[in-house]
């Protein structure tokens, strides 16, 4: 054997083994097998249930749109792999003048009545990027405690301090704005795990009275809500308050980047400020055609958006009317809260048994002890299947011991009527008397 085909030998074992870790890395690792022992689970991972058949219904992708398969959509991102390829490969800062990154930022901004925005290469980059962007360890960034774990990462990008508020409580968020004064103030429009609603009026007076900086996520609004699909802020008419809205454009664009609306002048500091915008690279050219496909389709198939509502509409009232506690959900996200990590498992694995698939939330995405179920609902779920989701968690109610859930104990106790006050220690009665 010759001297190069010994080292090409000894260089391809290598390749197969890897040096040991250190134990500082091995000590992180084996925590995380130590807590997912499937001897701990009854022999499964609370992440690996069973595989989806063809007839199974699923709820799991955030395409609530259903336009996924769109053939425009399709087509556009096919003819642009063929007659582009996968473009230059530059970061965006290389960008400028007349390219269909840009036009597209353009077309968006207009789209949702936006004096300008940037693209960027996941709804991740753009929170982690603005947040980086617009804060620092000086100023408060007051967030609501269910908002996106990418906010959360760009505040301490920013190594700001973060200011938690009660989820949807702008009582709560005044009096932190009142102690710790004017600062960057963060809200999703629709929360991720519950599909709760944020009071977007209340918290524009709170950042109008205060000076501070609003940036509201739209990722589960833009496409689904407002008059075309424009997203909440426009649909309550709170553009001129707003002063960022960030989206992912995986959720009902189904595709794969990220938006932040802004002024003009801002759009080029993000760009050379940015980190996730400098050290990236732009998206690739069958993104960019295939978004602005998709923003055609969003914008003239209104039906979508009906049918999207509707199906919600109707499931979340047939679930709350068995008794599910859906933790004030308004919109096409709607979660079953089983509590604890075992209970959750045990909800899945009887969902799954009736060919009913849908997402499970655990720590970190919900707090520990409080994992769910959640649906994603989406425009073309049929009758027949919106009938069957139901009536396979009506027919495991008992199974999954759902009385007992601690969210089913929290409805029950805000369903029950105040106590009477007793006559004597009415002020007026007792002074009548």
């Amino acid at each position: 054997m010759s001297a190069f085909s010994t080292h090409l030998a000894l260089h391809n074992n290598l390749q197969r083994t890897h040096r040991p870790l250190p134990e500082f890395l091995n000590t992180r690792i084996n925590a995380y097998f130590e807590e997912y022992d499937p001897k701990k689970w009854g022999g499964g991972h609370i992440m690996r249930g069973r595989t989806p058949g063809v007839d199974d219904v699923r709820l799991t992708s955030n395409d609530y749109l259903s336009i996924a398969q769109h053939p425009e959509i399709l087509q556009a991102m096919a003819k642009s792999i063929l007659n582009d390829g996968n473009g230059l490969l530059m970061s965006g800062v290389f960008l400028h003048g007349n390219n269909p990154q840009m036009n597209l930022e353009r077309k968006l901004a207009e789209y949702m009545h936006a004096e300008a925005g940037v693209l960027c290469q996941s709804g991740w980059c753009a929170n982690t990027g603005l947040i980086q962007s617009i804060a620092n360890k000086n100023i408060p960034v007051y967030i609501d405690m269910l908002a996106h774990t990418s906010l959360w990462e760009g505040i301490q990008s920013a190594s700001a301090n973060a200011v938690p508020f009660m989820h949807n409580d702008p009582e709560h968020l005044r009096k932190q704005v009142k102690h710790h004064g004017a600062g960057v103030i963060i809200v999703d429009s629709i929360y991720s795990t519950m599909g709760s609603i944020c009071p977007l009026t209340e918290i524009v007076d709170i950042s109008e009275e205060n000076g501070c900086i609003l940036v509201v996520d739209e990722s589960h609004s833009l496409g689904t809500h407002g008059p075309h699909g424009e997203g909440l802020v426009v649909a309550l008419g709170l553009t001129e308050y707003v002063h960022f809205r960030t989206a992912s454009l995986a959720k009902a664009f189904a595709g794969r980047a990220g938006f932040i609306t802004c002024p003009k002048r801002f759009s080029e500091y993000f760009r050379y400020e940015s980190n996730p915008a400098i050290f990236s690279s732009t998206l690739l050219p069958h993104d960019v055609a295939g978004l602005d496909a998709t923003l055609t389709v969003i914008q003239r198939e209104d039906w979508r958006r009906k049918r999207l509502h509707a199906n919600a509409a109707w499931l979340r009232a047939s679930l709350e009317e068995l008794g599910y506690n859906l933790n004030s959900s308004e919109s096409q996200i709607v979660s079953l809260e089983a509590g604890p990590e075992q209970s959750t498992m045990k909800l899945r694995d009887a969902l799954e048994s009736h060919g009913i698939f849908g997402s499970v939330f655990m720590a970190p995405a919900t707090p520990k002890n409080r994992s769910l179920i959640r649906f994603s609902v989406n425009a073309l779920l049929t009758e027949n299947e919106l009938e069957r989701i139901v009536e396979v968690c009506r027919d495991i109610r008992e199974e999954v011991d759902m009385q007992n859930w601690p969210s089913t104990r929290r409805l029950r106790r805000a369903s029950r009527p105040a106590p009477a006050v007793p006559p004597a220690s009415q002020p007026e009665l007792a002074l009548a008397a």
